[in-house]
């Protein structure tokens, strides 16, 4: 069986390029006891892999160069020599960008394809929505009639935190980067307000403005200058929820801004980052109550799916020009017919 990759070919230096991925073509090992052979469906292309493309100290070990790119990944078992997975289950997990690839299933989920749509296991039931559902819920405390505000709001996560907001009786408010995100926000996703900060020139006057009641809540995924006009409208005992910084990923100096400190002092204000994974104890319920959200129409969720397994760095990269709308993926194949 041969396999094709996607390898990490160099550290990239600001804006990732195409240069920064190298394609190969591999011949796999015969199966041994308890591996199981999976061919990738879905690959999901997520903000937080451009960390781990650098070699700098992070909350996750970096990616290593001329090996392949790990991320999340919907596969279908192909040939199974373990007990726990059957010939054509499909399993969700962490693998590498590679058409088929031979896993011992240690960190394998068995997933249903009757339940949703492939691709929503590593969106609105996986990753994302539960980094929406745990950051929003544990973090931020929304409660009735507060004041939510949600930056790279039309993105995987955004989206699901603004409904979930929503759904617990407050005021939301989305941040995004072109006219028919602000029209999806509003019209479809039930956003109260929505700015494009691509085109208003002024975005703490925009914030403001939509915020007549100031702001409880900030879900921030961009860090920049978004965060700096958010942060001198917060109420007193706001909670900020740190969970992206996208608009700095590729930044190649120390950006500076304002100081948050004196704010949060004054407003005796909360400001907390998260990674998704220090609630992993508790995902089921997470993904329970989701899937109840989603099977009762309460959660509407927008896919953007890239199709063909090259076209992988293309859109990853697309994250950070504001190509994509909900969740970013790449169909690399379908299931087998029994």
């Amino acid at each position: 069986m041969k396999a094709r990759s996607i390898l990490l070919n160099s550290r990239p230096q600001g804006m990732p390029t195409q240069e920064n991925f190298k394609f190969t073509e591999q011949e796999l090992p015969e199966l041994q006891e308890g591996e199981v052979l999976l061919k990738a469906l879905y690959v999901s292309v997520d903000p937080y892999m451009r960390g781990r493309m650098s070699d700098a100290k992070s909350y996750v070990a970096p990616y290593n160069v001329n090996e392949p790119i790990v991320g999340g990944i919907v596969a279908e078992v192909v040939e199974s020599q373990n007990n726990q997975y059957k010939k054509g289950s499909i399993v969700e997990g962490r693998l590498p960008w590679q058409t088929y690839s031979i896993s011992k299933s240690d960190d394998l989920t068995i997933v249903n394809p009757d339940l949703a749509p492939l691709g929503y296991y590593l969106g609105i039931l996986g990753m994302p929505g539960l980094t929406a559902y745990f950051g929003l819920l544990r973090i931020g405390e929304p409660k009735e009639g507060e004041t939510v505000v949600v930056s790279g709001a039309a993105g995987a996560v955004g989206t699901v935190v603004g409904q979930i907001a929503k759904i617990k009786g407050c005021r939301v408010v989305g941040i995004a980067g072109s006219d028919d995100k602000v029209k999806y926000l509003k019209e479809q996703l039930g956003f109260d307000e929505a700015i494009n900060y691509k085109t208003t020139d002024d975005i703490k006057a925009a914030i403001e403005s939509a915020c007549p009641n100031g702001v409880d809540i900030y879900f921030d995924n961009v860090g920049g200058e978004i965060s700096d006009a958010t942060y001198g409208l917060l109420n007193n005992f706001s909670r900020i929820i740190v969970c992206g910084q996208i608009s700095l990923y590729n930044a190649t100096s120390q950006p500076t801004g304002p100081r948050v400190e004196p704010i949060l002092l004054r407003t005796k204000s909360l400001m907390k980052g998260f990674i998704v994974s220090d609630y992993a104890s508790d995902f089921g319920q997470g993904i329970k109550e989701l899937a109840a959200w989603v099977q009762a129409g309460q959660l509407k969720y927008e896919q953007t799916i890239t199709e063909g397994f090259d076209n992988i760095p293309e859109a990853f990269l697309g994250l950070f020009k504001g190509e994509n709308t909900g969740k970013q993926l790449v169909h690399v194949a379908d299931p087998e017919k029994e």
